[in-house]
């Protein structure tokens, strides 16, 4: 698995670095016609798949799931290619896609060798101070780096009374909801980053609806692990906090310090220049994602070997997520197209309440990176603004009119934990919850079950208190 994995992430870099640049010389960039609406198509078949296949025909789907999403996701690429003669959005796409996964594989095998034994019996207090903390260092070492260096620590505490719940809980919290105060902590806020929000403004901006997120999903999940009346089977209560392989610290500080290895957040010096130079040589993308992908595979041939025994760490929920979010990248193109579009041409009846639970539903079932991205433009376009988007016109619209801007971030963070697939961290999660024996919720009974009668009734409560009466 190990070697499937680095031979199909550096052959994909390899292709985007020297092999497409090649054949898109010459080419003149694409004016970018709409897609027909019946290229949604292959998502929607994908994303059935993804929410029946584990329950209806869990072998087939099991064995042959990145044959599904890939073949599916080649769909698209023939009609972009063949029928819009589209180059450059396949090329985006898979820039973008190369860029997701880069950020989240050195997170998930740095983590993986970093071994957490807590000797302490699960308590309902205790379980919600470690979600509250997962919450915190979500901000600091984004959702997927907080979620792989908690998950298993928190399952062992509640080894013998270790419910889906717990699992489905930690997703909302830990995987999604907390990461939302700085652009490290989820894509969608680091995108915005990139276009010109300022780096402190979702702390200043978005604290309080992390509070009440955070808060309220706590106190439900505490009222609902007060009354799981089974113990804990740990054996060792001395009260003790062991940190084994510590040292993979370094390696994901390592990887926050590369998110920012890019000339349009460092504008000026001769590091600029160097990282000018890089990124001229790598067409598509530069330093930054070759320093995560160096990162995650030095970070696995250090880290100390019992803690990657003990955490059964393997490139499972990895190898998972790369097939499955392939196929989710190219088919939600014409989605994407198709919603970016219809925005555009309705701004002037967009409101905040619209943007808030548009950007949310699509971030759901859409990656809600470019989901965030989509919605923010068009929020450009109701003000006033030319596209495409600058970082003047993001600035001028966090400052002045920033209700948009909160709309969008807190829709696209807090609603990627309603389905598996809103956000990466998710699968990861289950993947690894599945690995130990826990027995998941299928997709559709995630959502029914949990997702809409625990967090819909939260966001609806943000947006009465914060969006309700706002234009």
């Amino acid at each position: 698995m190990r070697k499937i994995f680095f031979t199909l992430v550096w052959g994909v870099i390899f292709t985007l670095n020297f092999v497409l640049p090649v054949l898109a010389e010459g080419t003149e960039e694409a004016t970018h016609h709409l897609p027909a609406t019946w290229m949604v198509l292959p998502f929607v078949i994908l994303l059935v798949m993804i929410a029946t296949g584990p329950l209806f025909f869990g072998h087939f789907w099991h064995h042959h799931y990145g044959k599904v999403s890939g073949g599916l996701g080649l769909l698209t690429v023939v009609y972009y290619l063949l029928i819009l003669n589209d180059f450059y959005t396949l090329l985006h796409c898979l820039s973008e896609y190369v860029s997701f996964l880069g950020l989240l594989t050195p997170l998930f095998i740095a983590s993986g060798g970093i071994l957490i034994r807590i000797h302490k019996k699960a308590t309902p207090i205790l379980n919600s101070v470690i979600l509250i903390i997962g919450a915190f260092i979500a901000n600091l070492m984004a959702t997927t780096g907080a979620s792989m260096l908690l998950i298993r620590p928190f399952m062992q505490i509640n080894k013998g009374r270790l419910k889906p719940y717990h699992i489905i809980f930690f997703i909302f919290i830990v995987s999604n909801i907390g990461g939302v105060l700085t652009p490290v902590g989820d894509p969608p806020l680091f995108l915005g980053f990139l276009k010109g929000v300022p780096f402190f403004w979702t702390a200043t901006h978005l604290w309080h609806f992390w509070l009440i997120g955070v808060g309220i999903t706590i106190l439900v999940f505490f009222i609902l692990d007060s009354r799981n009346k089974q113990e804990s089977l740990t054996q060792n209560t001395s009260g003790k906090i062991e940190i084994i392989g510590g040292k993979n610290i370094l390696f994901i500080l390592g990887v926050v310090i590369s998110i920012f290895m890019d000339p349009d957040i460092i504008k000026e010096g001769a590091f600029h220049n160097f990282l000018v130079m890089i990124k001229d040589t790598f067409h598509i993308f530069g330093l930054r994602e070759i320093l995560f992908f160096a990162i995650a595979f030095v970070a696995y041939k250090s880290s100390n070997k019992e803690a990657l025994k003990e955490n059964e760490f393997n490139f499972d929920p990895i190898l998972e997520v790369a097939y499955l979010f392939i196929g989710i990248f190219l088919t939600m193109q014409p989605a994407l197209a198709l919603i970016a579009e219809f925005a555009k041409a309705n701004k002037e009846t967009l409101t905040v309440t619209t943007f808030f639970w548009s950007t949310g539903t699509l971030s759901s079932v859409l990656d809600n990176a470019p989901t965030y991205l989509s919605f923010l433009t068009a929020a450009m376009g109701k003000l006033g603004f030319e596209f495409p988007v600058t970082q003047e016109m993001v600035a001028e619209v966090s400052g002045s009119i920033f209700y948009y801007l909160e709309a969008i971030s807190v829709g696209a963070v807090f609603f990627g934990a309603m389905t598996y697939i809103g956000n990466a961290p998710n699968f990861m999660v289950k993947a690894i919850a599945e690995q130990h024996g826990v027995e998941m919720p299928a997709f559709v009974q995630y959502i029914f079950k949990y997702s809409i009668p625990i967090l819909l009734p939260i966001f609806f409560v943000i947006w009465l208190i914060f969006f309700r009466t706002v234009t």
